[in-house]
């Protein structure tokens, strides 16, 4: 039973949540063509008429050897006009407008090398946590805020939302995962190369899978704030109440579990034991009344870095996924994350 709390939250979030009318069910795509685009071993696209095996047969490969499947070759088109960066994605796709990554720059005046680069929520707009990068700032610590794949001026004409990102189509959705992974390290070399040491990453809801994975790769990274925290990739999609309309699409095509398996190559869980060893310093934020990484997972990833014994903070926010950019969570939350990067940077 929810207390009166929970359910004013409850409704709160739902009100939100149904806010955008633009919401499309696409059909269930395997989206094998997607992976063999991929340079990386894999079985011909409907191997045998088999695409599930197909997809098996790519994720056993990639999980085998990540470091390979998160490679990528070095931008050598990096601009910067203004604040804003613009680089050629080293992960190519069929739509021209995603081929090109975005950043915005915001260069604190005595940052002493620190800098976070910041990953907003899935569907986040051009000015998506622009404001928390301007709050880091205040912490004298520079912010790049980039864009992630198919998002704001990424989003290729059709769409309206970005949903190439996050879809029921299985290999592209992997696809999408693995550019934004690789444009993040794309733009932790810009920042090495104008001298930055002291390098963290910021990611909320997608913005925190994704940036979880950056950091699981790539050791120049320091500091990770991790804002809404699942230990699978399929686990919101799945449940979500933000992601109804994809989950819709799986219905007797592929159940629960062996979406988790199709996409453990996108997921925190399969790389959490890539940071033992390491001296990263991890803010995990999660929401008690989160109807889209739904708590139940977040304690997941608790429990599993406990288990590990990996060094980390904890943030818990008493609201929901919504909510969260809701006055005054969005201020305890972005005071958190901005007092947690000051410190561990």
């Amino acid at each position: 039973m929810m207390g009166l709390y929970a359910r004013y939250m409850d409704r709160w979030e739902r009100k939100l949540a149904t806010r955008d009318t633009n919401r499309v069910v696409r059909p269930f795509e395997w989206g094998t063509d997607w992976l063999n685009s991929l340079d990386f071993p894999s079985c011909p696209a409907d191997a045998n008429g088999n695409s599930a095996e197909c997809v098996a047969h790519f994720v056993t490969e990639a999980l085998a050897d990540s470091d390979r499947f998160f490679s990528y070759a070095p931008v050598r088109d990096y601009r910067l006009e203004g604040n804003r960066l613009t680089f050629t994605s080293p992960v190519e796709t069929r739509h021209p407008e995603n081929n090109t990554a975005h950043a915005l720059w915001f260069p604190a005046g005595n940052d002493q090398g620190r800098v976070v680069i910041v990953l907003p929520q899935w569907n986040s707009g051009p000015d998506g946590h622009v404001g928390l990068a301007k709050l880091l700032n205040r912490c004298g610590i520079s912010a790049l805020r980039m864009t992630m794949a198919y998002h704001a001026e990424r989003k290729p004409a059709e769409t309206e939302r970005a949903d190439y990102h996050v879809s029921s189509n299985v290999g592209r959705t992997i696809h999408a995962g693995r550019q934004s992974v690789v444009d993040v390290r794309a733009c932790v070399d810009w920042l090495a190369a104008r001298g930055y040491g002291r390098l963290g990453v910021l990611g909320t809801s997608l913005g925190s899978c994704v940036a979880f994975m950056a950091a699981a790769h790539d050791t120049r990274i320091r500091m990770g704030i991790f804002n809404h925290v699942s230990m699978h990739f399929a686990d919101p999609v799945w449940t979500g109440l933000s992601t109804q309309n994809v989950s819709r699409a799986f219905e007797g095509h592929v159940s629960h579990e062996e979406l988790r398996r199709y996409w453990s190559v996108i997921s925190p869980a399969s790389y959490l034991k890539r940071f033992q060893g390491r001296d990263l310093k991890t803010l995990l934020i999660w929401a008690s009344h989160d109807t889209t990484f739904l708590p139940v997972y977040s304690r997941q990833v608790l429990a599993s870095f406990r288990e590990l014994d990996l060094p980390h903070k904890v943030f818990n926010l008493p609201c929901g996924h919504y909510t969260t950019g809701q006055f005054p969570f969005n201020l305890l939350d972005g005071v958190a994350m901005c007092r947690f990067a000051a410190a561990n940077l």
